[in-house]
Parts: C-alpha cells; sequence; structure tokens
C-alpha cells in the first residue's frame, strides 16, 4: 500500500499538480540558465553557441596543440590531456600550466623542459628525462615516474601525491 501512495505522490508532483493550490499558487520550476556559453576555440557551431565540443572537436584541438608543441617547442596552458608523447625528444620546451593528465610520457626527453603549474594526474612519466626541467607547482598526483630522471629540477611546491617514485633519481626528499 506504501507503494501505490508514493507513486502516486511521485505522479502528482510530476504532472505539476499540488492538490488544494489555484494554478496562481503553485510554485513554478525554476528555469534552466540558458545564457549563451562564451565562444571558445574547441566550439566549432557557430549557430549554436550553447553546444559543447564533440570528442571529435577534443580530439583535434588536442592534435592542434600537439602540432603547436612540436613546431613552436611552446604549449603553455594547452590541453594534451591523453596525449601520447612517449620517447619524443622535448628538450627545453614550455609547456607551463599545461594538462597533461593521464598523458604518454614515457622515455621521453623533457630535460631543461618548464612544466612549472602542469597537472600531470595519472600521466606515464616512466624513464622520463627531465633534468633540469622547471616543475614548480606542478601536479604529479598518482603520476607513474618509475625511473626517471629528475636530477637538478626545481620542484618547489610541487606535489607527488600516491606517485610511483620508484627508482627516481635525482628527487631530493
Amino acid at each position: 500500500m506504501k507503494k501505490k501512495i508514493n507513486l502516486a505522490a511521485i505522479a502528482i508532483l510530476a504532472a505539476g499538480v499540488i492538490v488544494g493550490c489555484s494554478r496562481a499558487e503553485q510554485p513554478q520550476a525554476a528555469q534552466p540558465n540558458l545564457a549563451p556559453v562564451p565562444n571558445t576555440p574547441l566550439q566549432t557551431n557557430q549557430q549554436n553557441p550553447e553546444s559543447l565540443p564533440t570528442p571529435s572537436t577534443l580530439v583535434t584541438a588536442r592534435s592542434e596543440s600537439v602540432q603547436q608543441l612540436l613546431s613552436t617547442r611552446k604549449c603553455q596552458g594547452c590541453n594534451l590531456r591523453g596525449a601520447d608523447l612517449d620517447k619524443i625528444d622535448l628538450n627545453g620546451v614550455d609547456l607551463s600550466n599545461a594538462i597533461l593528465i593521464d598523458a604518454d610520457l614515457d622515455e621521453t626527453n623533457l630535460s631543461n623542459a618548464n612544466l612549472s603549474g602542469a597537472d600531470l594526474t595519472d600521466a606515464d612519466l616512466g624513464k622520463a628525462n627531465l633534468t633540469g626541467a622547471n616543475l614548480s607547482r606542478a601536479n604529479f598526483t598518482k603520476a607513474d615516474l618509475e625511473d626517471a630522471n629528475l636530477s637538478n629540477a626545481n620542484v618547489t611546491g610541487t606535489t607527488f601525491t600516491g606517485a610511483d617514485l620508484e627508482r627516481v633519481i635525482g628527487l631530493r626528499h
């Protein structure tokens, strides 16, 4: 019996009827905020500013960021989430404030790179060369840094919570 009452109550609420109230007295449902979303580089549909980026748009944007990084050696604040950059020579690149969550940087040469403020959560940096890199304020939460070389790297304010630091070279505790 209790189930039937609950279902009836749900049906009444879903219909927007409150017993004993005239239509004018019924509370109005909150209206969704449909304000236009500011135009971003990831949006491709200019006719509908509320549209969200599609997975293919995100992949295209990431590919463009990788191309920018490889050609200019700079990609400050770029979204490189999940990018495959393993075994690439990125010596001296500027990836400050970049998003490198889940990125594959296995055996990548990042010596003298600027990764200050970068988010490398869950990134794979196994055997990466980070000699002399600026890692200040970077986030390596749950990152794989096994066998990485951090000799002379700036790790001021860097987060290594849950990171695999097995056989890391040059990290001062």
